[in-house]
């Protein structure tokens, strides 16, 4: 349009640009929230880096900082309790649950309100599905980070600083690089980089691009297939597990000072005979076919 202005990358010197040595110093951080923080920056840094050299175009660590980015709000909690004490006091079948054991309860003496009962469970099992989520998510993280991260930094301290073509360089780069396929080998590694370096000398556009996009591509394969167990887990992380169910319930009516001995056996027998709950229980914690989503990495 007329007028308008397109926006370059902002140029860094050598010495800002991501060391091997400053991705192993993330990397062992103990503190997920504030490792997180400063991978999804070494991304960025990393993402710039490549950018003057490319142009303005995505690279691999361009998406890798939008993902660390939205991995930082599961990491951080931020909503996700929330959003599953909601979702589960809308589930029919639990409030089935709860019901049936609040009024069997109530007739014999107890003097919890379903109401209580309800607010208490569902914040146990929210809170222990987010840091399972949570714990899933900055392992992955981390397992990204230090392994694609430090091929990053490796390959911009030597063959992007490259101003002619070199086969020796970007040979010696990808030799260091475990032969076969994810999760243990590296080879889709080694055709990324080999994409990358021959986009950095390529005069064609569209085939710049091209190479650049295919590498993207490579090593988005092999970072998810060696985050697969990570993905799994939190994705399953919403999964509610009917022994807790059982097991909050039962610490509810055994704190009770209101409880009489007859409430626990009741209650014991209710939960491990009656056909209504183990019904709900089983259609509550499975939750009727339906999946819950979590934040992603």
């Amino acid at each position: 349009m007329p007028g308008s202005e397109i926006t370059t990358s902002v140029e860094l010197s050598p010495a800002t640009i991501p060391t091997i040595d400053a991705v192993e110093k993330i990397s062992v951080l103990t503190d997920p929230i504030n490792r997180n923080l400063q991978i999804t920056a070494c991304y960025h840094e990393l993402s710039t880096a490549f950018a003057n050299r490319t142009g303005v175009v995505a690279n691999w660590c361009t998406f890798a900082t939008w993902a660390s980015k939205q991995a930082g709000v599961t990491i951080r909690g931020e909503d996700l309790q929330r959003k599953i004490e909601e979702v589960l006091a809308n589930e029919r079948e639990i409030q089935t649950v709860l019901s049936i054991i609040s009024l069997h309860s109530k007739k014999l003496g107890s003097g919890l309100l379903q109401q209580n009962m309800t607010i208490t469970a569902l914040k146990k099992l929210a809170e222990s599905a987010k840091e399972r989520a949570s714990d899933a998510v900055a392992r992955g993280n981390k397992k990204v980070f230090e392994e694609i991260g430090m091929e990053f930094a490796r390959f911009s301290s030597t063959c992007l600083q490259d101003q002619e073509y070199k086969q020796s360089s970007i040979h010696d780069f990808c030799k260091m690089l475990r032969p076969g396929p994810p999760p243990d080998g590296q080879e889709w590694l080694t055709k990324a980089f080999t994409s990358y370096y021959k986009a950095f000398f390529e005069t064609d556009p569209k085939a710049k691009d091209e190479l650049i996009l295919l590498a993207n591509i490579e090593i988005g394969f092999h970072e998810q297939t060696r985050l697969q167990p990570e993905i799994a887990e939190s994705l399953d992380a919403a999964n509610i597990d009917p022994q807790q169910i059982r097991d909050h319930l039962t610490e509810l009516l055994v704190r009770s000072k209101n409880i009489k001995d007859k409430i626990i056996y009741f209650f014991r027998w209710l939960i491990g005979g009656n056909q209504i709950i183990q019904k709900g229980n089983r259609q509550s914690c499975c939750h009727s076919g339906k999946t819950y989503p979590c934040s992603h990495y």
